[in-house]
C-alpha cells in the first residue's frame, strides 16, 4: 500500500506547484462551503467586475485612457443599478402583488376549466382524474401561500441584508476595477515563481469565464426582453413577471426554460382555456426557445466552452446542491475549470488541445 501511495505521489505531486495548487483549491472549497453566505457580496462583486471589465477593455481598444474608461463604465453601472432599484423592482413588486391578489380567482377559473374537460373530451379525461388534479393544485397553492406568509414575516431581515448589499457591492466593484492590477500582483506574491500549470489553467479559464459570465448576462437580458415583447403582444397577463421568471431560469442549462414553460402555459390556460390564443402562446414560446438554443447561445459563447450535455447536467446537480444559486450559475465554468486542471496536470490522461 505504501508503494502505491508513493507511486501516486511521485506521479501527480512530484512538483511543488502541484502541492500548493491542491492546497489552494482545498482551502477555497472549504471557505466557500463554510462562509459562502458571508462572502456573497464579494461573489456578486467579482461577477459584476467581470461583466464591466469587458466594457473597459472595449474602451481601451478605442484608445480611451484606462482610468477614464473605468470611471465611465462604473458610473454607467451605478446609473443602471439605480434604475433597477427605483424603476424595475417596483414594477416587479406590483406584478407579484397583483398575481397574489388574483390567485384565488385564477384557481377558481382553472377549476372550472378542468371540470369541463371530462364533458368536452370524455374519451380522454375522467371526473376522477380532474378531482385528483384539483386537490393536488389546491394543496400546492396552500403550500405556496404559507411559504409567502413565512417569507413576509422574515422579510425585514432580508430587506436589511439587501440594503447592505446595495451599498457594499458597488464599493467593492469600484475597488476591484480601479485596483485590479494591484490585486493580481498581490495574489501572485502568494504563488510559486515557477507555475506553468497555474499559468496554463489561468490563461485557459480567464477568457472562458469572462466570456461565459458576460454571455449569460446578455442572454438573460435578451431573452427577458423578447419574452416581455411577445407576451405583451399576445395579451398575456403578468408579462413582466413571467418574462423575468423565464430570463432567470435559463441560468439552468437545458431544463430551466422548459420547466418555466409550465407556469407560462398555466397562466395562459387560465386566461384563455383551449383557444387559438393559448396555442399561439405555445408556438411563440417554443420559437423563442429554439432561437435561444440554436442561434443566440452559439453566437454569445465561444466554442471553447463546449462540454458534453451529461457533464453540464452533472455539474448543475453537483454544484447546485453544494452552493445553490451560485453553483447553478457557475456550473459550466466550474466544469470547464476541472477539465482544464485535468488537462494541465502532470501526467494528464487527456491530450492537450491545439
Amino acid at each position: 500500500m505504501r508503494k502505491v501511495l508513493h507511486s501516486l505521489y511521485k506521479r501527480y505531486f512530484s512538483e511543488e506547484e502541484a502541492i500548493i495548487f491542491t492546497g489552494l483549491i482545498a482551502v477555497l472549497v472549504l471557505v466557500l462551503m463554510t462562509l459562502g453566505g458571508v462572502l456573497a457580496p464579494l461573489l456578486w462583486s467579482l461577477v459584476l467586475s467581470y461583466l464591466l471589465q469587458g466594457l473597459v477593455n472595449g474602451l481601451d481598444r478605442l484608445h480611451v485612457p484606462h482610468k477614464l474608461a473605468v470611471y465611465l463604465v462604473y458610473f454607467l453601472f451605478v446609473g443602471l443599478l439605480l434604475a433597477v432599484i427605483l424603476v424595475f423592482l417596483p414594477f416587479i413588486w406590483n406584478s407579484i402583488t397583483s398575481f397574489a391578489n388574483n390567485l384565488p380567482q385564477m384557481v377558481e377559473r382553472l377549476r372550472a376549466l378542468l371540470l369541463a374537460l371530462p364533458r368536452d373530451y370524455p374519451e380522454v379525461f375522467t371526473n376522477d382524474q380532474m378531482e385528483q388534479l384539483l386537490k393536488s393544485i389546491q394543496s400546492q397553492v396552500a403550500t405556496f401561500g404559507q411559504s409567502l406568509l413565512g417569507y413576509s414575516f422574515a422579510s425585514f431581515t432580508r430587506i436589511v441584508t439587501w440594503m447592505v448589499y446595495t451599498i457594499l457591492v458597488p464599493i467593492l466593484v469600484f475597488f476591484m476595477m480601479t485596483d485590479s492590477s494591484r490585486l493580481l500582483d498581490w495574489l501572485e506574491n502568494w504563488l510559486p515563481k515557477k507555475r506553468p500549470i497555474m499559468a496554463q489553467i489561468w490563461h485557459e479559464m480567464n477568457d472562458q469565464l469572462a466570456n461565459y459570465v458576460r454571455g449569460k448576462a446578455l442572454e438573460i437580458i435578451l431573452v427577458g426582453v423578447c419574452c416581455f415583447v411577445a407576451f405583451s403582444w399576445l395579451g398575456l397577463r403578468y408579462p413582466l413577471l413571467l418574462s423575468v421568471l423565464v430570463a432567470f431560469c435559463i441560468i439552468i442549462p437545458y431544463v430551466g426554460a422548459k420547466v418555466v414553460a409550465i407556469p407560462v402555459f398555466l397562466v395562459g390556460f387560465v386566461q384563455w382555456g383551449f383557444s387559438p390564443e393559448w396555442y399561439h402562446l405555445m408556438m411563440v414560446y417554443v420559437v423563442l426557445l429554439v432561437l435561444d438554443g440554436y442561434i443566440l447561445v452559439p453566437v454569445l459563447y465561444s466554442e471553447k466552452l463546449v462540454l458534453h450535455p451529461i457533464a453540464i447536467i452533472a455539474a448543475v446537480l453537483v454544484f447546485g446542491g453544494i452552493w445553490g444559486f451560485w453553483g447553478v450559475f457557475f456550473a459550466i465554468p466550474l466544469a470547464t475549470f476541472i477539465k482544464a486542471i485535468i488537462r494541465a496536470w502532470p501526467i494528464s490522461p487527456f491530450p492537450a488541445e491545439e
